[in-house]
């Protein structure tokens, strides 16, 4: 009756987050590495006080005792202490009756399997605080288990369990019935995708971590510089959700992060940084279904002259004083001299990449996202990089491509960027 008749609510309950070490990860691989640097961070840091923390550390099953001896190599250097020490690696829980409740929990977790690493009945380091070292579980049948995706020891304990394939991975991960972040670490872009498809609609937020990414990543718990919004998601926190966007969806949203590789691969939508094919084949040349995502021409360069200006002003009756008069172009703090037109930049850069012939491109209807990034002066010269950005059949013999242009001077600087939509034959 409640839940026929009742008005839908949003609530935060316990996140079981996951951390899944993906399949294609051996004990000498980077992203083994990162995984077991990241799972006794989030323990250690806040003593594991964090709703965004690993409680379920998801690894394959042959690689169970290796990141069980890795886990505990690095949990051992970890010793609860006065914070005011700089030696300190992790400190005391927020009272004694939370340290209570994380032992109680860590009993119930026992049930499901064994403790390691750590005792959570030892003594305290001081009597003064609620000190409690870090506690690594290992449960060996997670499809038995109940507790180990039920029960939060909101404290420094994490459980680590085994894996058979990719897909038995993901279906543990959303054992958790759904939770705040899940992270990834994995250099094949094929599982990436099959965790967003099978995995969004449990996690407020996936964050994808490997070799190439490692650098910009802030870890499992804070957001990373490349993120996407998708929908539908299970769960969310509003700092990932986006506030009011949220309420409205009733959390259905979800975030991914991750470098721009893993996000294009899973998108099927180019990002800058991630790669390219270099064309060996005009793009402009190729039928809509015959251009990869990422498909990329460089151009020549082609130097903008003074004269070019000047004719382009007074064929088009833009003489504005930045492109005509130097000493008031000069006196502007933005151009310091005569510059060339926006809109010459764009004509010439079309020169660049434009194939003239015939052929599938039927139409260019239009710019996105134009934005003239530095100017150029007399004497500069430009060159652009034409990648496939995305592509949406619009009929059967015609689809719409979404071109990321890139406009640079010799320097390799961006003077100018947008998006170019053109219609192609099929």
């Amino acid at each position: 009756m409640i839940v026929r008749e009742g008005v839908r609510f949003v609530a935060e309950q316990d996140s079981l987050n996951a951390s899944v070490l993906g399949p294609d990860a051996t004990p000498d691989s980077p992203e083994f590495d990162l995984f077991i640097k990241e799972v006794a961070k989030e323990m250690s840091v806040k003593a594991g006080q964090k709703c965004t923390a690993i409680r379920r550390a998801l690894v394959p099953a042959a690689l169970l005792d290796a990141a069980q001896a890795a886990l505990i190599a690095r949990l051992e250097k970890i010793a609860p202490g006065d914070p005011r020490d700089e030696a300190t690696r992790m400190g005391a829980l927020v009272g004694q009756s939370q340290r209570n409740d994380v032992r109680a929990k860590i009993a119930e977790l026992a049930q499901d399997g064994a403790i390691v690493f750590g005792d959570p009945d030892a003594a305290p380091v001081n009597e003064k605080g609620a000190f409690l070292a870090p506690v690594l579980m290992r449960c060996e049948t997670p499809w038995e288990a109940r507790a180990a995706h039920d029960v939060e020891a909101f404290g420094p304990v994490s459980t680590l369990m085994p894996y058979k394939d990719g897909a038995d991975a993901i279906a543990l991960a959303n054992r958790g019935k759904g939770s705040l972040v899940m992270s990834v670490f994995s250099h094949d872009t094929a599982f990436a995708e099959a965790v967003t498809l099978g995995a969004g609609a449990f996690h407020g937020r996936i964050a994808f971590i490997d070799r190439d990414s490692a650098k910009e990543s802030t870890g499992h718990g804070s957001p990373m510089p490349h993120m996407i919004h998708g929908g539908p998601g299970r769960a969310g926190g509003g700092e990932e959700m986006g506030g009011i966007r949220g309420v409205k969806h009733y959390m259905q949203r979800s975030a991914l992060q991750g470098g721009p590789r893993v996000l294009s691969a899973i998108t099927q939508r180019y990002m800058a940084g991630a790669p390219v094919e270099a064309a060996a084949q005009h793009p402009f040349r190729r039928r809509f279904h015959d251009l990869p995502i990422g498909y990329q021409l460089t151009t020549k360069s082609r130097e903008i002259t003074l004269d070019d200006i000047e004719h382009f002003a007074h064929f088009t009756g833009d003489t504005f004083y930045a492109h005509m008069d130097e000493a008031a172009a000069a006196a502007n703090p933005l151009f310091g001299g005569r510059v060339a037109h926006g809109y010459l930049i764009l004509a010439f850069a079309a020169g660049l990449f434009v194939d003239p012939d015939p052929g599938p491109v039927l139409a260019n209807y239009g710019l996105d996202t134009l934005r003239f990034v530095k100017p150029v002066k007399p004497g500069e010269a430009i060159q652009v990089a034409l990648t496939v950005k995305d592509k949406t059949l619009r009929k059967p013999d015609q689809g719409e491509v979404r071109w990321d242009v890139k406009v640079t001077n010799r320097a390799g600087e961006v003077v100018a960027s947008y998006d170019l939509l053109t219609m192609n034959a099929a």
